[in-house]
């Protein structure tokens, strides 16, 4: 099979043919991003580059597949004919690991004799495992142990710093019946935040949708993590899939909106958030499939770097994810749209001004009339807030 890297024509009103021409302009395309390291975390493989195939007016990067010698999965349960069961969204991208290997050598928790498993529940079959290997006195491990805020009692909870103030505004943009990916680090925090009344489904990369919020100290399972690695729970009606899965649910547009960090957004809203050049990297996730699903790209980011760098610019520095992909852009000062290929500043924090936003944004922007919308704040609050300020005066 192909591993087919998409780039769908962006929804301002550029031709197709510029739009077609963009898919050049990326490193996964022209080659150059490191594909291994040495020991010293010098280049030791660089990327070659690779061809292209336009199909229905979307251009897409062709990616020969990858044939390992081993296929090293790890499941819960095999019988002795082979077939493998997963827990919940352990499975991730094992079942296609499997089919991928010359050889696959599974590690399981059990091993149960034939017919105890159920037909229906076997997720690999046997024909594609080489070797089941029983682990004793597993330890299973979870990298990042995440736990609920319980000082909120069920309600919101504070915000202390700037990224609670941006995951505060960004959930405001969340609408009943969405389909929501979520992107690694801030957008994370972002549900909690969420109207009380608002009915979303959040979905992970690693095979989960209907993610709920993060478990209690003593109730995290290391078999139940979302795509950052950090412990989750499930949500009534909740249901688990594999990686392949899930990215056929980004791919095929079946999301509605994606939160997303960056490192940098462009004026044409070019999102740069998978590698810093020069700095190692485990891989570029899953935000390139992502961007470019048709869905609506919000990104959520601290407007200035710690080093005050900037980070709105007039052209993205690093190697971009995706090309005029990004719909909004969060941060504490402010809130950008991309209207018509154009950078709107649509909202200014209670706490800052257009002119700091300008202070601190490399490229032009347009400012329509805004608002100071608190944290928290509804727009309906907002309307009756102003009415009462207007009163007063």
């Amino acid at each position: 099979f192909f591993f087919l890297m998409i780039r769908r024509p962006p929804r301002s009103t550029q031709s197709r043919s510029s739009a077609a021409s963009d898919v050049y302009k990326r490193q996964v395309h022209g080659g150059g991003y490191v594909q291994k390291y040495n020991q010293d975390g010098t280049p030791a493989i660089t990327a070659q580059p690779k061809p292209t195939q336009n199909f229905d007016g979307v251009d897409y990067v062709m990616e020969t597949a990858l044939k390992g010698d081993f296929a090293l999965i790890k499941a819960w349960k095999a019988d002795k004919q082979g077939n493998l069961v997963f827990r919940k969204t352990a499975i991730n991208f094992g079942g296609v690991f499997a089919t991928a290997g010359k050889k696959c050598i599974a590690e399981v928790e059990e091993i149960v004799e034939n017919g105890e498993l159920e037909p229906e529940r076997v997720q690999v079959p046997g024909i594609f495992v080489d070797k089941i290997i029983k682990w004793t006195g597993y330890n299973k491990l979870i990298e990042r142990p995440t736990f609920t805020d319980e000082s909120s009692q069920g309600g919101k909870p504070q915000i202390k710093n700037k990224r609670d103030k941006i995951a505060a505004r960004a959930a405001k943009e969340l609408k009943n019946g969405m389909y929501v990916n979520l992107g690694i680090g801030l957008p994370t925090l972002v549900p909690q935040y969420a109207a009380s009344d608002i009915d979303f489904t959040l979905h992970t990369e690693n095979g989960a949708l209907g993610v709920g919020p993060y478990p209690k100290k003593g109730q995290e399972d290391p078999d139940l993590i979302n795509a950052g690695k950090e412990t989750i729970t499930v949500a009534p009606g909740a249901s688990f899939f594999t990686s392949a899965e899930s990215f056929a649910m980004v791919r095929g547009g079946h999301l509605d909106a994606t939160f997303l960090g960056a490192m940098q957004v462009s004026k044409n809203g070019d999102i740069a958030n998978w590698m810093v050049p020069g700095k190692m990297i485990k891989g570029m996730g899953g935000a390139m499939d992502l961007v470019s699903s048709g869905s609506k790209v919000i990104v959520t980011m601290e407007h200035a770097n710690k080093d005050g760098s900037l980070k709105i610019l007039n052209e993205c520095t690093y190697p971009v994810t995706g090309l005029r992909c990004c719909s909004m852009i969060i941060t504490e000062l402010g809130v950008f749209e991309f209207q018509n290929g154009e950078l709107v500043l649509i909202e200014v924090a209670e706490d800052s001004s257009v002119e700091e936003v300008r202070s601190k944004t490399e490229c032009n922007f347009r400012a329509v009339s805004y608002t100071h919308l608190r944290a928290h704040e509804t727009p309906e609050h907002l309307v009756c807030r102003l009415l009462l300020e207007k009163k007063k005066t």
